[in-house]
């Protein structure tokens, strides 16, 4: 944006500019509620995935098993980045969400050999 030019007015939540062509503002406004909607699910997805990863790592506890298991690790990383593949998803990326999910697993499984309950607020993430 060049010095002395406005930003468009925004319309509030949607972020979307008032100024927009109507029909490419109402496919904007339909696609972002279908984003929303699938975060929604991935998040009620990811607290599914936490019920049963925290049920392994309280047997992990119990059984006095390390926390960490990287050949399975490796084994989902290599499914995880085919199923990316076939769903034209950038592997890379898929392992990367993969790792990152594995780390607070793996934190949570920590926990649970020290006797205590995860407290899934209490870490702050970095993606980058």
């Amino acid at each position: 944006m060049a010095a002395g030019d406005q930003a468009p007015e925004n319309t509030g939540a949607d972020s979307t500019p008032t100024e927009i062509d109507p029909e490419v503002r109402e496919q904007l406004l339909g696609a972002r509620r279908s984003i929303d909607n699938i975060d929604a699910a991935l998040i009620h997805l990811l607290a599914e995935r936490f019920k049963y990863t925290q049920q392994v790592g309280r047997l992990k506890a119990t059984k006095g098993l390390p926390a960490s298991d990287p050949n399975r690790e490796r084994d989902q990383i290599s499914r995880l980045r085919s199923l990316a593949e076939e769903s034209h998803l950038d592997p890379g990326f898929a392992e990367k969400w993969f790792n990152f999910v594995v780390a607070e697993v793996i934190h949570h499984h920590e926990q649970f050999a020290s006797g205590s309950e995860p407290e899934p607020e209490s870490r702050s993430h970095d993606l980058s």
